[in-house]
């Protein structure tokens, strides 16, 4: 922790009675909407997202202080059956959340009817005694309609309120991508939360450090423009970070399992990289408000997804409860 980030702790008012906070756990399939509802309810992107399943694997934390609550959301990887190493951590991480939280907000896709995925989620937690809500999202999907007339019942939703009406689950509908609904939803959250003091500085909205967020704005562009060609073989490690008065330079090794896959990242006389570099930039330019110099490197780890200890190297580890 850098002196600057722990003085920041130091500042940590007292709540004010009365005064609720608390952890709150999102729990859901892969690609459902976990991480965009996350920013969204923060107020500012802190979690990657893709259309390619699987895109979260750390636990991260964004933080909402109102005047009523602090509220950290846990965002988890999409609870899947692991086929790798790295699945097999990214899956027990989750479960360790759906153990260490006051609260469970488990997200489902509204524009598909209830799978197996989500009975196989909702078995799980069955077995824990934290609270849950059940979540509908993206609920803008099964209207095309981005006002609040999209929260209204819909036929997809009956294999959901089902469910919930069998586990006592309350439940709310919304969409992360429009807003709609998440006034309800945030309302709902409060309420199932205790009363609770400050565990962050009010003005914080993540828990994790610039480096890995840097790192995980690169992982996002990969994802974006590579699509299937690299789905989850990709690691990023941030170097080094050079903060100039003028300028930050910032120095990442993006980390493959082949040669192949090198020759896709980097492109024809380096036209991916150049591009990935290219937007990549802009996003971490946003997250530091300041000029940044990006300077991408890449490099084939074999197998890398198979071996604790090259996970553990690149931040993948099992986490304590």
């Amino acid at each position: 922790m850098t002196d600057d980030f722990a003085a920041s702790y130091s500042l940590i008012p007292a709540a004010p009675e009365g005064y609720k906070s608390g952890f709150i756990g999102i729990i859901g399939r892969p690609n459902v909407g976990k991480s965009t509802l996350m920013n969204a309810l923060v107020g500012q992107k802190i979690a990657i997202t893709s259309p390619i399943a699987q895109t979260t694997r750390n636990r991260l934390r964004g933080i909402l202080t109102t005047d009523q609550a602090q509220i950290i959301f846990v965002d988890t990887p999409g609870i899947h059956k692991p086929h790798h190493q790295l699945g097999k951590v990214l899956v027990q991480n989750a479960r360790i959340a759906i153990q260490s939280v006051d609260l469970l907000l488990f997200v489902v896709d509204g524009s598909a009817e209830l799978g197996g995925g989500d009975r196989y989620i909702a078995e799980l937690l069955q077995k824990t005694e934290t609270p849950v809500i059940l979540g509908i999202n993206k609920s803008d999907q099964q209207t095309n309609d981005e006002t609040e007339k999209a929260l209204e019942s819909h036929p997809l939703d009956t294999g959901y309120h089902t469910l919930a009406q069998e586990n006592n689950w309350p439940i709310i509908k919304f969409s992360a991508v429009t807003a709609a609904g998440l006034g309800g939803l945030q309302t709902a959250l409060i309420d199932g939360l205790e009363s609770g003091p400050y565990y962050y500085p009010p003005d914080l909205v993540t828990d994790q450090p610039e480096r890995f967020i840097m790192g995980e704005l690169i992982r996002e562009q990969i994802l974006k423009m590579t699509r299937e060609e690299i789905p989850h073989s990709v690691a990023i490690a941030i170097e080094k970070v050079d903060e100039q008065p003028k300028i930050t330079n910032v120095f990442a090794i993006i980390n493959v399992e082949r040669d192949s896959q090198k020759g896709i990242v980097i492109g024809k006389k380096g036209s991916m990289l150049k591009e990935i570099g290219t937007a990549s930039r802009q996003q971490i330019q946003k997250l530091i408000a300041g000029k940044v110099n990006l300077q991408l490197f890449v490099k084939v780890q074999p197998k890398w997804r198979q071996s604790r200890t090259r996970l553990s190297e690149l931040g993948y580890r099992v986490e304590d409860v």
